[in-house]
């Protein structure tokens, strides 16, 4: 992939809209603008300040094709680092097209997916986390994946990744050094210091490792599956909680024969809600293919909310008990919150009946009407409850990306075994491997080590433009 000619790509999302905007990137960016481009002061582009605004009109052999404001950024003060103008344009799918197209016979190509961001990252104006955080950014969908990636984006990861690699660069300078003077004996890095900068470098990469858990729910969003027996109300919750008429509702028991999903954003965290087909024996074949799928979402979930009828266990309290032993065993290992619904069918003494026997039980238990929307709120809380959002609040770094995630960790097995070798007196050469493999993970956060086959696999998954 060349990197010194001038790219061209729509910058705005393609289709109709009141105005558009079309980005050229590359040393003969402004000198390319300024061939189609007649100010209506008859200004030069290339002769004309960084970070100014000319009005003119786009000129195609005479014809005017739109009239448009081109904003001019010079390198290395721009996004890119390099020259580049943005035509912003009347947002016609034709003029678009027609302005696009006029570029490309005058000079530029089509940028690829991401291209001007790798630029960005190829000349310096942001390292490689910075650059996949624009990515998340532009595709975050709630107030907690924008708050992570706007973090991430201004270089709080990689600000922390950059200072526990320099000092590790430090010290392993020094071991380095201790090899070529390995005759004399001599220790030129002090191992008590070496020990302790070990212990906390182990100990931030840990709490990054232990962050992505919360940190990648937040940005893919928490599934959660409703689930229970047919006919005890999933369907009305799940349109309960999206507050529309998602799923059909009926008194028939069955009546869900697949799942179905919608998202929802609660407190700025994003839940995607899976309405399962009810549990029960049956002999039809389609609703025994829901009930499969329903175990199946089961698995996939982070939350269980496990619906019961109130109306059913409102008497029977023994039946209660072991029922809700029952479904405590059934998910041992997945946070559950067990929702008993229609209270609206309850007098009100047997709505107090059933809040005592609530108190007894050591589970997260929550009483709704989700036809009356009861309880609804409740529920919601409950939810955000099962997040971390306490690092969110105090704008700590958040791994969400699956490659970093990945880093981290063999970064850690190499300090581990650094810590290792110290403990047992291995020879400096041997240690220095191994600090040499843990900067090299270090470096693949960063974009301190790249290949094009790296950059071609998170470049490609950019919108065009960007």
């Amino acid at each position: 992939m060349l990197h010194n000619d001038s790219i061209v790509a729509l910058a705005t999302p393609s289709g109709a809209g009141a105005i558009a905007i079309i980005r050229i990137s590359g040393e003969e960016a402004i000198t390319i603008g300024n061939t189609v481009f007649k100010s209506i002061k008859n200004k030069d582009l290339t002769q004309q300040k960084s970070h100014t605004l000319h009005l003119g009109h786009i000129i195609d052999n005479q014809k005017t094709l739109d009239e448009v404001l081109v904003s001019i950024f010079k390198g290395p003060n721009s996004y890119t680092g390099e020259n580049t103008i943005e035509i912003s344009c009347h947002g016609s799918t034709y003029i678009q097209q027609q302005i696009i197209q006029l570029l490309l016979r005058n000079g530029c190509r089509m940028a690829n997916p991401g291209e001007f961001t790798l630029r960005a990252f190829l000349n310096g104006k942001l390292d490689l986390s910075q650059a996949e955080a624009v990515a998340d950014l532009i595709s975050s969908d709630n107030e907690a994946s924008h708050q992570i990636a706007m973090q991430q984006m201004r270089g709080g990861f990689s600000n922390e990744i950059a200072k526990l690699r320099e000092e590790l660069l430090n010290f392993a300078s020094l071991i380095e050094l201790e090899l070529d003077f390995a005759e004399e004996d001599v220790e030129f890095a002090d191992r008590t210091q070496f020990h302790e900068l070990l212990n906390r470098i182990e100990f931030v990469l840990k709490r990054l490792i232990d962050s992505f858990a919360v940190g990648n729910v937040i940005k893919n969003g928490i599934p959660v599956a409703i689930v229970g027996e047919p006919n005890v109300g999933k369907s009305t919750l799940l349109n309960a909680l999206l507050n529309e008429e998602r799923a059909i509702v009926s008194h028939i028991a069955g009546t869900t024969r697949d799942t179905i999903e919608d998202e929802l954003v609660i407190g700025g965290i994003g839940f995607r809600f899976i309405d399962t087909a009810g549990i029960r024996e049956t002999e039809d074949h389609i609703e025994r293919i829901g009930i499969r799928k329903t175990f199946e979402k089961i698995e996939q979930a982070q939350v269980i909310l496990y619906l019961l009828d109130s109306v059913q266990y409102s008497v029977n309290s023994v039946q209660f008990s072991i029922e809700i032993e029952k479904i405590k065993n059934q998910f041992p290992l997945k946070p559950l919150i067990i929702v008993v619904n229609k209270i609206d069918l309850l007098s009100e003494d047997q709505i107090n009946v059933l809040q005592e026997k609530l108190t007894t039980h050591s589970v997260r238990l929550i009483i709704i009407s989700a036809k009356n929307n009861i309880g609804i709120d409740a529920l919601k809380n409950q939810l955000l409850s099962f997040v971390n959002t306490g690092a969110l609040r105090n704008n700590e770094t958040i791994v969400t990306n699956t490659r970093h995630y990945d880093s981290l960790l063999k970064a850690l097995d190499e300090i581990q075994k650094v810590k290792y070798g110290l403990h047992t007196n291995l020879s400096s050469d041997l240690m220095a491997l191994d600090i040499r493999e843990a900067l090299y993970h270090f470096g693949m956060i960063t974009g301190q080590v790249t290949n094009d086959e790296l950059l071609g696999n998170i470049f490609a998954n950019f919108c065009i433009g960007k």
